[in-house]
């Protein structure tokens, strides 16, 4: 594939979808930046590389704020090399990945080794939460703020150190942190009665039908209730990871933009799994959709998808979290929780569009411009000069279909197997350099470290 170090490239004869518009235009970059944007088209001036997008929609690259990449500790699993292909397969030139890795990235020297993993490894930009622990708080002042999205927070769903639940050390980590508070919303003691119910009834396996009903509507109401009131009590600027339920959603004021930052204080996001699947997908595809939270009703997925437009929903992630094919076997005990959606989140989400769902410039603020905004991200998310060049080009009206050898994490498999999308991720630069296209990914190239520009 092409890719001239220096010099100009013009992206040409596309439809450009950014800052809630929809219009012709034209992309120019230089030195991997972003100079001009057009809003028309035009006779290209000579140049090194001219991309022709005709019939193509020219979108900012998505920026995933939910992955879990596995490495290092678990890269049977995945590993960043193989998920950042993934990633920039699926148009995604941007991610932030979890904490709960092995070692946990809970200590400075974690966090910097994985940094320097990236730095070698990632095929696109990069960059990883913090994970809070029982006691791990007074680390917090030590972060340097312009290298981290935030702190991450397991409310429910995790074990060891990483389960923070006691009123005393979540007082302390709310009133504490002064970035963004990612929290994962589940009450484990709600969790393990219904387990225990449905263990009586069904054995120490209990069908993965019901998984949804262990991990309930009320745990997840409960612990994001909970968050939400510290929240308020503290000033913490907190946002809920993957909410799951209509419930939830009334907890959230639709998200209000100040500049170039989400200013609304509480923030939610959701995860392209919920959006596309109920838990009765369970009957075809068993265990391959069994994620913590558990995906819900068809009356959870259609409220989650009615706040994508009402604002209540802030950002879409994928919270991609690949786990080996043998280990999805099982009931509600047995079967990891956790699946891959990387490659196939902006697709699926433009599938989303065709239905009506949502309009692709809001898709485009969900999956690209909140994600900078809310979390400070410097000079990405949007087509504007003097931005880095993070552009993904996607073509309407492509049938293809998703098969075991188009799969590039890892874990070789997808819950998307058999599909046939009408879109396709044609082209991805990575500032403005082509990291994906006609179905290959340069494992050449690797990415940046994202900066953040946090308003303590």
């Amino acid at each position: 594939m092409p890719n001239p170090s220096a010099g100009r490239t013009i992206i040409h004869g596309g439809r450009l979808v950014n800052e809630g518009r929809v219009m012709d235009g034209t992309v120019v970059i230089e030195g991997g930046k972003i100079t001009e944007v057009l809003t028309s088209h035009f006779s290209p001036l000579p140049s090194d590389d001219v991309i022709d997008a005709k019939g193509c929609f020219i979108l900012p690259g998505v920026i995933d704020d939910h992955v879990h990449f596995r490495e290092p500790g678990l890269t049977q699993k995945a590993d960043i090399d193989t998920e950042s292909m993934a990633a920039a397969a699926g148009g995604i030139t941007s991610y932030f990945d979890m904490p709960n890795t092995v070692p946990q990235t809970t200590t400075l020297q974690a966090l910097e080794e994985k940094l320097q993993l990236a730095a070698r490894k990632s095929h696109v930009n990069y960059s990883f939460f913090f994970g809070a622990t029982n006691d791990n708080v007074d680390s917090f002042s030590q972060l340097d703020a312009s290298r981290i999205p935030g702190i991450k927070l397991f409310m429910g769903s995790s074990t060891g150190n990483m389960l923070v639940d006691g009123q005393q050390a979540l007082e302390r980590i709310f009133s504490t942190c002064k970035l963004p508070l990612m929290v994962h919303c589940e009450d484990t003691a709600i969790i393990q009665r219904n387990m225990a119910e449905a263990q009586g009834a069904w054995g120490d396996d209990p069908p993965v039908s019901l998984h949804a009903m262990i991990r309930s509507e009320e745990a997840c109401l409960s612990s994001t209730q909970k968050a939400v009131a510290l929240a308020k009590k503290y000033g913490t600027r907190l946002h809920v990871a993957h909410v799951s339920t209509a419930e939830e959603l009334e907890l959230f004021e639709p998200y209000t933009v100040r500049g170039d930052s989400v200013a609304t204080p509480v923030t939610a996001e959701a995860c392209v799994g919920y959006l596309y699947f109920t838990q009765l997908d369970h009957e075809r595809l068993g265990a391959k959709i069994k994620v913590n939270p558990a995906i819900k009703t068809p009356v959870d997925q259609f409220m989650l998808r009615q706040s994508l437009s009402d604002g209540r929903i802030s950002v879409i992630g994928t919270d991609h979290a690949p786990h080996l094919l043998e280990q999805k076997q099982g009931g509600c005990m047995k079967a990891a929780s956790g699946m891959p959606m990387v490659q196939f989140s902006l697709v699926t989400m433009l599938e989303l569009v065709d239905e009506g769902v949502l309009s692709i410039a809001r898709l485009v603020e969900l999956m690209c411009h909140n994600p900078a905004r809310l979390f400070g991200v410097e000079r990405r998310g949007f087509l504007r000069p003097g931005y880095q060049a993070d552009v993904v080009l996607v073509r309407p009206r492509s049938p293809w279909m998703v098969t075991k050898d188009v799969i590039l994490s890892r874990c070789g498999w997808s819950p998307m197997e058999g599909h046939e999308y009408q879109w396709r991720v044609e082209r991805t630069l990575c500032n403005g350099h082509t990291v994906y296209c006609d179905g290959q990914v340069d494992t050449s190239y690797t990415g940046e470290e994202i900066v953040f520009q946090h308003k303590l």
